[in-house]
């Protein structure tokens, strides 16, 4: 089976796990580091348990069986290891800037001119940690939607010294994979996934709080009602079928969710009284220790929303 190039993933978390998984399903090679070695043994075998449990229900990605994919991922003992000859570099620490500065500036020592520098931060902007690097026109974020191999969704963020070809390399990249990028094309906090995700869970929290609606009443109004709609559509062709055009939308509504959106209130800190009681309705709802089988729930109907997507689109 011929290397189809070299793929390094520093962190063997979650994120880290599901990059391995995306990058090994169209044939590249992977070197997966940590700074705790035992953290790599774990990742590698909840991978091949990952690989075969989707090959056994038909739902792997790429045309490469479980084996042969997993036979792609190796571990590394050394960051220079990790990245040497790598074509690109996937950051996957935890989400804590002094961290990042530090594990950019050892990843800086070890790659050459080529190698693209990504990172999977939800937030951070990329300027706060590659401005003091000798390759910091080689650094992006490639923030993935978790589970990044159930959801297609990765934001590409450049830091205002990104070199283009970073991005266009970056966004080939992640098409070949199959996933769907979506580009900003400058910095901003939260980025945009976490600014719209922000903006329900505020809303929701204060309809919480203010005693209009129970926890599980609201996220049916996602799951039951906006969700599905969002699932094929964004909120602004939606407004555009829903009206005669998104010209007559605004002419009838807009006035309506000025005044709605006055109402809104502060944004509230999510602690206290308000946020032990959503907890407490999660947690009776979802018990701790069935966390994990809740999400090999959600895996599976996100591969079937996905594939139905599939469907439907070649129609």
């Amino acid at each position: 089976m011929a290397s189809k190039g070299k793929i390094s993933i520093i962190g063997s978390g979650l994120i880290g796990r599901n990059w391995a998984m995306l990058f090994a399903s169209v044939g590249y090679n992977i070197s997966l580091f940590d700074i705790d070695e035992s953290r790599i043994d774990d990742a590698l075998v909840d991978i091949k348990q990952q690989l075969n449990s989707l090959e056994s229900k038909n739902l792997l990605r790429g045309s490469l069986n479980a084996e042969q994919q997993f036979s792609l991922i190796d571990k590394c003992i050394s960051m220079e290891e990790c990245l040497r000859n790598s074509i690109y570099c996937q950051e996957c620490v935890f989400e804590k800037l002094e961290l990042k500065v530090q594990v950019f500036q050892q990843i800086d020592k070890y790659v050459d001119d080529k190698t693209v520098l990504a990172s999977s931060t939800s937030c951070l902007l990329p300027s706060s940690f590659s401005a003091n690097l000798n390759h910091k026109s080689q650094v992006i974020v490639a923030h993935p939607v978790n589970p990044a191999y159930y959801i297609p969704l990765v934001e590409l963020v450049p830091a205002p010294w990104t070199d283009e070809k970073v991005v266009a390399r970056t966004r080939e990249l992640m098409t070949e994979i199959g996933q769907k990028s979506v580009t900003l094309k400058k910095e901003i906090e939260g980025f945009l996934v976490n600014r719209v995700q922000y903006s329900i869970l505020n809303e929701c929290y204060r309809l919480i709080a203010g005693d209009y609606v129970s926890v599980e009443d609201i996220d049916s109004v996602m799951c039951d009602g906006l969700g599905l709609r969002y699932a094929f559509m964004g909120p602004w062709e939606t407004a555009h079928l829903n009206a005669n055009g998104m010209k007559e939308y605004f002419e009838k509504y807009s006035k309506g969710i000025y005044d709605v959106s006055k109402t809104f209130g502060e944004i509230p800190k999510m602690e206290g009284a308000t946020a032990d009681h959503i907890a407490n309705e999660l947690t009776s709802r979802i018990p701790l220790e069935k966390l994990n089988e809740r999400r090999k729930w959600r895996e599976e109907r996100l591969i079937a929303i996905t594939q139905l997507k599939k469907t439907l689109d070649k129609h």
